[in-house]
């Protein structure tokens, strides 16, 4: 197979995708008869056959994905009008700190944002398939250890934790946290079904005084 044809065949398997495509089933496509360095050398030139246009070929953390471009987000917008879900402050600096702190305890959250962190909060953000735990610390009561996840990545529009936001701000200060994250173009929502469309991003609402229901204050720890 030569490799026009080849970029064809990567090129159908990617759209018709419904999830990020990685490298070991992209070599199934080939029964193995094509290796990972001539598989990337396949996807550079995609990708650059695709510049110019309203999609774009990116890598993620879990593989390859076409998406619209951020700026065609206002037109697909029309065609699904529907509101994107609301992300309160609480959550959305809960998850800027796992992000940028990782990996932290539930204990080591609430001294960076001053605030009991609700047990709900923590399990939406599981429940989303964006924060997991890693592992427990060894210390009293052994507090499981949060850490971001690929799906988190894939969502955000990033291959690494290396790619998010340069912070602002001085590091404990939840709002530059959240405000980094809240900056990233196709914020925290589910891949489409169809490869071809990133989603919209979700509101975040980030009152200009704490109203989130783990607002009362921390009580000391033992």
């Amino acid at each position: 197979m030569n490799s026009q044809d080849a970029k064809r065949v990567l090129e159908t398997a990617l759209i018709c995708a419904s999830a990020p495509l990685p490298l070991r089933d992209m070599r199934v496509l080939f029964a193995d008869e094509i290796g990972p360095d001539t598989l990337r050398v396949l996807l550079d030139e995609l990708a650059r056959d695709w510049e110019g246009r309203g999609v774009e070929l990116v890598s993620l953390a879990t593989g390859w994905r076409l998406q619209s471009r951020p700026e065609m987000r206002e037109y697909l917008d029309r065609l699904n009008p529907e509101k994107p879900p609301r992300y309160s402050r609480a959550v959305m600096e809960t998850l800027a700190i796992i992000a940028y702190r990782q990996p932290v305890t539930r204990g080591d959250i609430e001294d960076i944002r001053g605030v009991t962190v609700a047990s709900q909060i923590i399990k939406q953000l599981e429940d989303r398939g964006w924060v997991e735990a890693i592992g427990y610390r060894e210390s009293p009561g052994r507090p499981a250890l949060l850490a971001t996840t690929r799906q988190f990545l894939d969502d955000l529009g990033l291959a690494s934790l290396d790619q998010l936001p340069v912070l602002e701000g001085q590091i404990g200060d939840g709002d530059p946290f959240a405000q980094a994250l809240a900056e990233q173009g196709s914020l925290l929502d589910a891949p489409a079904a169809d490869a071809t469309t990133s989603p919209p991003a979700p509101e975040v609402v980030i009152p200009p005084n704490e109203s989130a229901v783990d607002a009362a204050p921390m009580e000391p720890h033992a």
